[in-house]
């Protein structure tokens, strides 16, 4: 996906993001599980998935990196869930900031495996701009919860 595809994406999962801020802030029923409605978890979720492909075929002697990448990508789903149960806007933010930090970890260790030759520079470039996407799912709806 081209960075103008991507930004498009992102614009319009920010609005989705909005829509579903809906349910945050003070004086608002929450609805039960509702990190399952959020674009940007979704995302996650698809990105994890190939994380775990790519960490099933790397080499025996690498099985710390496959382990901590999947773990890291595990994170960011895990996150953006558990802050959305949280009661405050400030709460949900420090999770999503959690989340952000987990997708860069997660890029450093498929950087490494790129300059161990474990995997090829187009399936690099695929996962970075999944990753891309998804940081920038999470910064558009952290900076709208400090707006509501």
């Amino acid at each position: 996906m081209c960075l103008r595809h991507a930004s498009r994406a992102v614009r319009r999962t920010e609005q989705l993001t909005v829509d579903s801020l809906q349910l945050t802030g003070k004086n608002r029923s929450m609805k039960t599980f509702r990190f399952l409605d959020f674009p940007v978890y979704q995302e996650a979720k698809k990105f994890y998935k190939g994380i775990i492909l790519l960490a099933k075929n790397l080499p025996r002697e690498y099985w710390e990196l496959g382990d901590q990448i999947r773990r890291s990508a595990l994170s960011v789903c895990l996150n953006i869930a558990e802050g959305s149960a949280k009661r405050s806007d400030k709460d949900f933010k420090r999770y999503l900031e959690n989340s952000l930090g987990s997708i860069n970890e997660t890029v450093a260790g498929l950087d490494i495996m790129l300059s161990e030759s474990l995997i090829r520079n187009d399936i690099f470039e695929k996962y970075l701009n999944q990753a891309e996407i998804i940081a920038k799912q999470l910064g558009g709806f952290s900076k709208r919860l400090i707006a509501s």
